[in-house]
Parts: structure tokens; sequence; C-alpha cells
């Protein structure tokens, strides 16, 4: 029997368990975009300004970032099961406080958000590489991510609509959501700490070094190509969401209903277009590029129709570019490293979630419709540098970039 092979689980039992496991991955894109649906209440009936709001929303990043750094070896060293049922633990706890700061006082939101944030960027880290090795799909995190992305907002908006003390109300499914995540999740089984036993079983304490050992060491050059085209392409994956469902609204004055339904168009078109997408970076860039310049027609002439248009073009550069980025990951990263390695595609690509609060930092000295083809101009020449340094490389790197 191979090294590989023994690291591998049999086909027939990975999938049934990666498929359970994937719904941890629906219950963080469900918490992370249910919020943004509500964006709009917080400001109207709970008196916060727009920075504030929308420091709210950036702040989930700011607790997400040094989850994933941290998650990410943890899962490699223990285990990918236990931090990612911890992290989910974490993130219906977090949805809990921020259904308790509408009822007790705003005060309990940022720490409430915060949470969501570390508990989002540890599932991320951990589960990302727990279903892939399960299921052996590399997109299979991201597609359940972006279900979550598109269902959470949507509902979270309609309840807010209709249901009586809406900034409770809409946070309900999420809990039931993540319990039941859970529960399907301790069917599975653990991968990591299995790997790191079969790959070191063969292997006689005092022997020399072999081909079969040595390739435990990251590659340089698969570490090198992560680091030029994957990281440089990555925040691109939420610049375009963020854009569509956050920016977009505001910029033309859309109400609740409008604003649920972009939260899932954008993930939604994003989640089709993952699931066939190919593995290269510029097509995303470009998709991106024109959304941005159709949202800043949209913004300048507040039509909504145009708006949700550009809603659904972000949606998809964001799939194109969520799946390059995860594709590309697990196809470089060495398969003792693979949470780490995922940890850092994460990391960068949430960095896009920046965006809205650059755009509202900048609003006063420009119009959200200049400001948003500032956009569409920078990833086109993202866009371009990234295809003039992807054809001088040797063709054997191309190839495999």
């Amino acid at each position: 029997m191979t090294a590989a092979s023994a690291l591998a689980p049999p086909t027939s039992i990975a999938k049934p368990h990666g498929t359970r496991a994937a719904w941890i991955m629906l219950a963080s894109g469900w918490s992370a975009n249910q919020f943004s649906a509500l964006l709009g209440p917080y400001h109207s009936e709970l008196g916060l300004t727009s920075s504030a709001v929308t420091g709210l929303f950036a702040v989930y990043v700011v607790g997400l970032i040094p989850a994933l750094l941290i998650a990410g070896p943890l899962a490699d060293r223990h285990g990918r099961r236990p931090v990612a049922l911890a992290a989910l633990g974490l993130n219906v706890l977090s949805t809990l406080m921020l259904m308790a700061g509408a009822v007790w006082g705003t005060a309990l939101l940022l720490p409430g958000r915060f949470l969501t944030g570390i508990s989002a960027g540890a599932l991320l880290a951990a589960g990302s590489a727990w279903i892939k090795e399960l299921s052996h799909s590399p997109r299979l995190s991201g597609l359940y991510v972006s279900a979550g992305f598109a269902t959470g907002g949507l509902a979270a908006a309609l309840i807010a609509q209709w249901a009586p003390e809406p900034m409770v109300t809409a946070y309900v499914p999420h809990v039931v959501l993540g319990v039941a995540a859970g529960l399907l999740a301790l069917t599975a089984p653990e991968t990591g700490r299995v790997r790191t036993k079969a790959s070191t079983s063969d292997v006689e304490p005092n022997a020399e070094p072999t081909s079969a050992t040595t390739d435990l060491s990251p590659d340089t050059e698969a570490r090198s190509r992560f680091r030029r085209r994957v990281l440089p392409v990555a925040p691109w994956v939420f610049v375009a969401p963020t854009i569509g469902f956050v920016t977009l609204p505001g910029a033309i004055h859309a109400g609740l209903l409008f604003t649920g339904v972009a939260t899932a168009v954008v993930p939604g078109v994003g989640l089709l277009t993952a699931r066939r997408a190919v593995a290269t970076p510029v097509p995303g860039l470009l998709t991106t590029a024109v959304g941005a310049a159709a949202a800043a027609t949209a913004a300048a002439s507040g039509s909504r129709v145009l708006a949700m248009a550009a809603a659904a073009v972000l949606g998809a550069g964001y799939g194109l570019s969520l799946a390059h980025g995860l594709t590309r990951t697990a196809a470089l990263a060495p398969p003792h490293q693979l949470a780490r390695w995922t940890a850092k595609f994460w990391t960068a690509a949430y960095l896009g979630m920046f965006t809205p609060y650059v755009l509202t930092l900048l609003g006063d000295a420009a119009p959200t419709c200049e400001l948003l083809a500032a956009v569409a101009v920078l990833a086109l020449v993202v866009a371009v540098v990234t295809r003039l340094r992807a054809t001088g490389a040797p063709a054997a790197q191309v190839g495999r970039a």
C-alpha cells in the first residue's frame, strides 16, 4: 500500500461523511450574512450611526483573521474535528449574544459580532481541511459557505420584514441550524490525526531520509506559487460580494427587502458559478471589474434593476475567484499542512471584507459611484498584472499556477 492510498479514506465512506460535515460550513456562512441583512434596522431602530454599523460589519473580520491563523496550525497538530466542532459551538454562542444585544443593550453587539468572526475563522480553517479530506473535493466547503451566505441573509431579511422583534427572531434559524449541523458533524470521523499516524507509521526512527519522508517538507516551488499566484488575488474573493450586498444597497438607498434579496443573489450566483469554474484567477478578476463598473453606474443612476444585475455579476466574480483560490490551495499545499495553508488563503480573502468600510471612510472625498469605478479599474489592473506574470513564467509552471 502506498503512502497516498494509506492517507486517503475510501471514497464510498468519505463522500457521505464529507457532506454531513459540510453543514457546519453552511452554518458559518449563515452566521456571517444574517447580520448583513439587518444593517438597516440597526441604523433605523437602534439609532446606530452609519460608521458604527459598517464598523460592526468589519469587526467580524478583525476576529476572523487571527482565528484563521491560530486554528489552522491547531487543526494540523491536534485534528480537524475537535477544532471545527468547538468553533461551531462558539458560532452558535455568538448568535445568542447578538440576540441579547437587541434586548439588553447594544454593548453586546460588538463582542457578539467579534465572536462570530473568531468562530467563523476557526470553522473555515479546520472545517475546510476536514471536509476536503472527507470528500476529496476542495470546493465542497466553499460551496456550502456560499449557500450559507445566500440563505442566511435572505432568511434574516424576510423574518425582519414581517416578524415581531426582528433583531431577535431573525437569528433563531441560525441557532437551530448550528445545533443540527453539530449533530450531523458528530457522525463524521477525524482525518488529520489519522493522516499523521499513517504518514509516520512506516518510517523507522533511525532510517535515512527517503523520497517518501522528504516529501513531507513543504515544497519550495509550491510555496512560491502560492504566495505569488493565490494570495495576491485572494482579497478579491470578498471585494465583489461585499460591494454587492453592503455598499450597493446603501448607495441606491434601497430598503430591507432589496438588501435581503441582494444578500441571496450575490452568493447564490457565486455558488452556481463556483461549481463549474476553472481554477484560473483572471476570469474572476475580469468579472469583478465588470460588476464594479455596473455597480458604479447603478449608484450614479439610482436604478434598482441595474443594481441587482450588478450584484449578480459581482456574485459570479466571487464564485470564480473562490473556486480558483480553494482549488489551487488544495493542489499546492503539503497534506500535513493543508489546514494552515487553507487558513492563509481565507485570511487573505477576508481582507476584502473591509471594502465597504474603506469606501465609507472615503465617502467624503468622492461619490460612491466614482469609488466603485476606481475599484473596477483596480480589478482590471490586477487581472492584467496577474496574466502577464503567468505568461512570463515557464510553460510548465503556467499550467500548474
